[in-house]
């Protein structure tokens, strides 16, 4: 993937048109619309692009969540105003408004008129926690998020009070899953002529997306649900160890047998650890205390870079543990032209240029955000968009051998009325992804209604299918897998690569997550999957792109953290001992999230839908790449931006800011001030007016100075309460707060109760029920998703050799024999 995204009009998405309403959170969604190419015409209150203070090149969060946008200023309180957003809203396609009152209230209208005016137009709204639901009033910021959603209590070393991650990842996951919700709803759209009023709850997402305790975990969970773990905060560093070398940190993944072969090669054969029973993961694991503090000997005197070069080369995953600076400096983003440099006062910002590959360029920064005074002219009259027809992409019987070569638009089909599709519904997907990236993405397209047939092999299987539990599936896989059927087919062979292409040849999408340059040795490349199939969708991920000098590394997501400095930035240095391999060496708290997989699928799912929507008009496919380090960087792009300025954008701007403790055992509370307003508020619940009224802390500096003083106090107050109690008293003051939930407790909680959050799957080869995670919004015209169970390896094997290759049952049954074609049988349960 090099260089930016070529002409607007081989962006996806041009022609559709956003009209962007965002304040204070959700800016994201909108803007990655806009780099796939949508005419993105951000709406702001008159007089704000000339404020004086909105000086150009100041606000690091407006510059890099702005870029490829155009911005209207309007006085939405004036008739006058109104009327121009409604003459706006007539010309657009999708209105993403972000935590502030609804569209139609803000216009003056009730829900039924405004349906009445607009049938065709997707509003997506995004709020802290739904507009329906017992803390539908609540105040939320990312900490407070973070509590709820229960991965603060994941978060952390044992024994230690948990640990509040770094940066904005709820409020920017959020805007993701809103652009994601957006797209299908745009897309159901263009087949039924029916627009959508969709709901995104920022709780709700960072339940789903960030740690999710019922969904995907990483393979060295050994198909353990991430619920069922401790109920402190887990002894996680062995998993993914760091080790401190001459010139900082370095991390090492050492979990398949020939990975462990390699690290023992490298450490000289050690007689100590010559055991074959260590090649198990588990094994590894058990003597970590003794292992790693010998691979820590091994690399104390190393240069970290050198050392992380050296043990890729002998096809051991590791990674530099690099701070914001180091990122901005590596030669392989670099290389990669991972960022792109933006004029400001203060000089040449940094900016991460996209999350996303299409078609083989960057769709990223064309234009710079709007800068004061910039209010651009209202857009013409003609309607933007594709009109709304009645054919959907891949509508076909299950045996019509598939699209026409030539690349003709989608034929027609009969109309569907909006309550009865679900949006991919008649689309064939070809799913090769592995673990939590590969299973989400062929999940989340699954979800929506679309064919998902999974093919694996025996000879490879998919890691997440690994499990130490006695059932023959675990939870994990089943709950990434749900929906999909599955062909055991060897692509090694000559005959399994001609089924496959065959396959592709009456397909929409093809999926695949393995290292860069796998699908090419198996002549599966795009170029050969485009020949048989011009309109094939094909989308790639990895953990750090396909070219670049770390383009052949092997990468989990905790190398992709340490690669971009989230880990730095995610480690309790108050730890006592913080060299000891009871956790990481220096603090590094992070071992136990599953961050960025779940975020990486649903990119992958933006780009892949997006391509689908302008395959519609053009009869033809593309390719959408996404590394996993550069959604981590796209997504929280103004952390990198400030760094390059020398702004320390990652401390804290307000106090009081943080963990509190509460009555019980390892019982906490989140307070989150974000200004003055919230201060006084939190002091009179506390304090009573006169602590509200002290001036030793009546500016935002004078807390930050005595923010020891305040977090005492606090304390006190916290320490007589349980935390929901402490909770629910700050949050009836509009005080930012929230009780810090467990995984478990989440299933419980009233408010997910209330909306529907979860529901129950059952699997008939899993003895328990499997609380499952249901749309990722709340939409009017889309209903909730079905939850088939996932399928054992080759389960639907002899059904789609028949239906959709056109065998007959004694070809089947030699490709049986042969192994080009593998099934489950019951003997093999």
């Amino acid at each position: 993937m090099t260089g930016l995204s070529g002409g607007g009009a081989e962006l996806p998405l041009a022609g559709v048109r956003v009209v962007d309403l965002c304040r204070g959170g959700a800016e994201l969604a909108s803007r990655v619309l806009g780099d796939l190419g949508a005419d993105v015409v951000r709406v702001e209150p008159a007089g704000t692009l000339d404020a004086p203070g909105r000086a150009p090149g100041t606000d690091v969060r407006h510059e890099t969540h702005n870029f490829n946008k155009r911005a209207l200023a309007l006085d939405l309180a004036a008739a006058g105003g109104r009327e121009r957003l409604l003459g706006l809203l007539a010309r657009s396609d999708i209105v993403i408004e972000g935590l502030t009152e609804s569209l139609p209230d803000s216009l003056g209208l009730d829900a039924g008129e405004f349906r009445r005016r607009f049938p065709a137009l997707v509003v997506v709204s995004v709020t802290e926690f739904g507009r329906s639901g017992p803390y539908r009033d609540w105040a939320g910021t990312d900490a407070v998020h973070a509590a709820l959603a229960g991965f603060l209590s994941r978060s952390g070393l044992p024994g230690r009070p948990p640990l509040l991650p770094p940066a904005a990842l709820p409020t920017e996951s959020s805007a993701l899953v809103a652009a994601w919700s957006a797209l299908l709803a745009h897309h159901n759209r263009l087949v039924t002529g029916v627009g959508d009023d969709v709901e995104v709850s920022v709780f709700e997402t960072t339940v789903q997306v960030i740690d999710p305790g019922y969904g995907m975990a990483g393979s060295a969970t050994s198909g353990i649900p991430t619920s069922d773990g401790p109920r402190g905060r887990p002894a996680a560093g062995h998993l993914y160890p760091v080790f401190r070398c001459a010139d900082g940190y370095v991390r090492l993944c050492i979990l398949k047998p020939r990975q462990w072969r390699a690290v023992f090669e490298w450490m000289g054969r050690p007689a100590r650890f010559a055991d074959p029973e260590l090649a198990d993961m588990s094994r590894r694991f058990a003597v970590a205390d003794v292992l790693h503090p010998e691979i820590g000997r091994l690399l104390a005197n190393r240069k970290r870079d050198e050392v992380a070069a050296e043990l890729q080369r002998l096809g051991i995953p590791a990674a530099a543990v690099l701070d914001l600076t180091g990122v901005l400096r590596a030669d392989h983003f670099a290389a990669r032209r991972t960022f792109t440099g933006v004029a400001t006062p203060e000089g040449e910002m940094l900016v991460p240029d996209c999350l996303l590959g299409i078609d083989g360029h960057r769709a990223g920064l064309r234009t710079p955000a709007p800068r004061a005074g910039e209010s651009a002219a209202e857009p013409a009259a003609e309607p933007a968009g594709e009109p709304p027809d009645s054919g959907a992409p891949g509508d076909r019987p299950a045996a019509v051998a598939g699209p026409d070569a030539a690349g003709t638009t989608e034929p027609p089909a009969p109309p569907a009325p909006p309550a009865s599709r679900r949006p991919l519904d008649g689309l064939r997907v070809l799913d090769l992804g592995v673990i939590v990236v590969g299973g989400e993405s062929g999940r989340l397209l699954a979800d929506m209604g679309a064919e998902v047939i999974k093919i694996e092999s025996a000879a490879f299987p998919d890691g997440s299918r690994q499990s130490l539990t006695v059932e023959p599936i675990s939870p994990v896989f089943a709950w990434g897998n749900r929906n999909k059927a599955s062909l055991g087919l060897d692509l090694r062979h000559p005959r399994g690569r001609a089924l496959f292409l065959e396959l592709a040849r009456q397909s929409d999408v093809v999926l695949s997550n393995f290292k860069p340059g796998t699908m090419e040795k198996l002549g599966l490349g795009v170029a050969e999957l485009h020949r048989v199939n011009p309109r094939l969708v094909v989308a790639d991920s990895s953990a750090f792109g396909a070219d670049g000098p770390w383009g052949d590394w092997l990468g989990y997501g905790p190398l992709v953290r340490a690669a971009t400095g989230i880990s730095l930035l995610w480690r309790d240095d108050t730890s006592d001992d913080p060299d000891g391999f009871a956790g990481d060496p220096g603090g590094f708290a992070d071992a136990s999230t599953i961050y960025p997989d779940h975020v990486a699928a649903r990119v992958a799912a933006i780009g892949v839908l997006a391509l689908l929507v302008r395959r519609r008009s053009t009869g033809r496919g593309g390719t959408v790449s996404v590394a996993q380090t550069e959604v981590i960087l796209g997504q929280n792009p103004d952390l990198y931006a400030a760094a390059s300025l020398g702004r320390a954008e990652g401390s804290q701007r307000h106090a009081p800011r943080g963990v509190y403790p509460c009555g019980g055992d390892d019982e906490w509370v989140v307070v989150d001030v974000r200004d003055s307003a919230d201060w006084h508020r939190l002091a009179a619940v506390i304090g009573g007016p006169s602590l509200a009224a002290d001036p030793r802390f009546a500016t935002t500096q004078d807390r930050l100075a005595r923010s020891e003083e305040i977090d005492e106090l606090i304390a006190a107050w916290t320490r007589l309460r349980p935390p929901r109690v402490a909770a629910s008293e700050l949050q009836a003051a509009g005080v930012p707060a929230g009780m810090m939930l467990r995984l478990t407790e989440l299933l419980d909680d009233e408010h997910l109760r209330a909306r529907g959050a979860f529901r129950t799957a059952r699997h008939p080869l899993i003895p328990r029920p499997m609380p499952s995670e249901n749309t990722p919004a709340h939409f009017r015209n889309i209903p909730d998703v079905e939850l088939r169970p996932a399928p054992m390896l080759g389960e639907h094997t002899r059904r789609i050799a028949r239906e959709l290759l056109g065998l007959d049952e004694g070809e089947i049954e030699r490709l049986v024999d042969e192994g080009v074609l593998q099934e489950t049988t019951p003997s093999t349960h």
